[in-house]
């Protein structure tokens, strides 16, 4: 029996992948579950598996084209057999892939004579419709390249807008950046967010002391043994996760039927890269060793920023952290990623005068803030939450050991 090999959905609300390698040749042998192909979606390039064991052949896809979710790029068939020549064979997707994609949408009704016109014949995506007036690009004068001749998302970003007249007013040396496309996304899904989602704050500064003693003892530690550098980060997604499970409505999912509770932690840990920022998911946080952890962490950053992302590495997270500590800054607060109920702001462990036994003294302290959905968790709940996680920033020898 022939498998077909299809564009995969990767993500929600993707529409076309493109098709940036093919890991294996026309008729070579294939196993399930080996890489056999690499695709760039709106987040990250990343590899498909293969979804059958056999030969690899009757390849359409080319290198470079934007292909819709759902189209048939190729077949896996038993040795000796021929690819067929329509898709009536049964549909195995790449696994990680949607079931269903939307389909290209007509741009125009036919003429009243009856007989239609070369536009009313233009097919075009809704991701590439989007774009075209998010861009200013009239329809009529892009030529598609896909099935068809259907007109794609790239198609309608290399042609030139259509002209604006200056306004008095305007400055001929203006200028504007079409964003990319992971930067477009993450704009929409923010606002999404935004609009969408209820949000609350809540921040508390802690003594970051024990937290500095701890950090520094087990990068010792486990450079010598392990050769994983251990960062602030690494300590403080180990602690976070274990005191999610004291706090399930921190670590919840706001769906249409309720919230849904999870009784595992799937670490998202915000990451940036060319143009914006995505979470590497560490799964099972809450029982991983520090070590494991932090080698998790380096590996999935290094692919985030290199365009090599699995989709396994950003999917299914449970909670997120988002530290800009490094870049010196104080304090802020995230955007929920939904379905998630809520996202910690990390900020600098910086020297601050606070009092001590009624004295001034200096210390290092560190600003968490705490971004919740009020659908899921109140300012209880958060309380109680930013409280259990500053006691084990205090000890977190206790938590970890």
């Amino acid at each position: 029996m022939a498998f077909s090999v299809v564009m995969p959905a990767l993500e929600m609300a993707q529409e076309t992948g493109k098709l940036i390698a093919w890991r294996k040749n026309e008729g070579d042998r294939v196993t399930k579950g080996e890489p056999l192909l690499e695709i760039e979606t709106d987040k990250a390039v990343m590899e498909v598996e293969a979804p059958a064991d056999g030969v690899l052949a009757g390849i359409t896809g080319k290198v470079g084209s934007d292909i819709p979710v759902g189209q048939t790029i190729a077949w896996i068939v038993a040795p000796g057999e021929k690819p067929p020549a329509e898709n009536k064979s049964p549909v195995l997707a790449p696994r990680g892939t949607a079931e269903s994609h939307a389909a290209p949408v007509a741009v125009s009704a036919a003429e009243p004579s009856g007989v239609q016109s070369a536009s009313a014949r233009t097919m075009i995506s809704p991701k590439a419709r989007r774009l075209a007036k998010e861009l200013g690009v009239d329809i009529a004068t892009v030529r598609g390249t896909g099935p068809g001749g259907e007109i794609l998302a790239s198609d309608v970003q290399a042609a030139p807008a259509a002209p604006v007249a200056p306004t008095q007013t305007e400055k001929k040396s203006t200028s504007l950046e079409v964003p990319s496309t992971l930067g477009r996304l993450m704009a929409e899904r923010t606002t999404q967010s935004w609009i969408t989602v209820p949000h609350f704050f809540v921040m508390r500064e802690i003594e970051a002391v024990a937290l500095n003693q701890y950090r520094d003892q087990m990068a010792a530690e486990v450079e010598r043994s392990h050769n994983i550098r251990i960062t602030h980060t690494d300590v403080l997604v180990a602690l976070t996760a274990r005191v999610l499970l004291k706090h399930p409505r921190l670590n919840s999912s706001w769906t249409a039927d309720g919230i849904r509770h999870h009784d595992y932690v799937n670490m998202g840990v915000a990451v940036a890269v060319n143009d914006g920022v995505v979470a590497a998911v560490i799964p099972n946080a809450h029982t991983a060793s520090l070590p494991e952890i932090a080698q998790q962490r380096r590996e999935i950053a290094e692919r985030a920023r290199a365009g090599k992302l699995r989709p396994s590495d950003i999917a299914d997270a449970t909670f997120t952290i988002s530290n800009l500590g490094m870049y010196h800054v104080n304090q802020f607060s995230a955007i929920i990623t939904p379905p998630q109920a809520a996202i910690l702001a990390v900020g600098a462990i910086a020297d601050q005068v606070v009092a001590v036994g009624g004295k001034p003294t200096v210390r290092p302290m560190i600003t968490l803030t705490l971004s919740c959905d009020h659908r899921a968790a109140d300012g209880a709940r958060a309380a109680m939450f930013l409280n259990d996680l500053a006691e084990a920033i205090c000890e977190p020898g206790k938590f970890l050991n």
